[in-house]
């Protein structure tokens, strides 16, 4: 059981973070041997739409948006957000010459850790619960004494489903980070 679930579900989610970075590393490597680094400046700004497209989903979450299935919005939601944190992070490069843009890359990179850390615990909760439930039924348990039976382990679902009260706050700290490094380059902006 141990396996399957390091295998299952923590595993690849680590290995999502890892070729995220693992990633940034070897283009930013690519853009520095091409003699391409200039190229990293602009990044930033299809990186921060794919993130900006990314909250897609919580719009559909929200049923602001009807068009299409929630599961679809979350694939893409990910999706996009990986590959405009990317970006962005190419963009950052190595380079540590910009604090406000350094603590948007810190937020972001938290931002990434806690999305994918609350979909873990998430997926493993529900997982788990809806197990539990199927095999008291199973054993012939009445729906009252399921319940019963389960009120705690709903309780703790009910609290691990609030995650995203955690992970909001530190998507609105990367958004006002981000959005003052974007000001702060409009405003400084000179050609290379």
């Amino acid at each position: 059981m141990k396996a399957n679930l390091l295998g299952r579900e923590v595993l690849p989610h680590v290995l999502a973070f890892a070729a995220l970075v693992a990633a940034t590393l070897a283009i930013d490597l690519a853009l520095h041997l091409l003699g391409a680094v200039w190229v990293g400046r602009y990044l930033g700004i299809p990186g921060v739409l794919l993130i900006v497209g990314s909250f897609g989903y919580s719009l559909r979450k929200r049923k602001l948006i009807k068009l299409g299935k929630p599961v679809a919005w979350l694939r893409l939601h990910e999706r996009m957000a990986w590959a405009g944190s990317l970006l962005v992070l190419v963009h950052a490069g190595i380079h540590f010459n910009a604090l406000l843009g350094w603590l948007a890359v810190l937020a972001m990179m938290i931002n990434v850790g806690s999305g994918l850390t609350g979909k873990v615990l998430l997926e493993r909760s529900r997982r788990r619960l809806s197990a539990t439930r199927q095999r008291l039924r199973d054993a012939g348990v009445s729906a009252e004494e399921v319940d019963d039976r389960l009120y705690w382990d709903s309780l703790t679902f009910d609290v691990v489903k609030q995650w995203r009260t955690v992970h909001f706050p530190i998507t609105l700290a990367f958004a006002v980070l981000a959005l003052a490094h974007i000001v702060a380059v409009l405003l400084f902006w000179s050609r290379p």
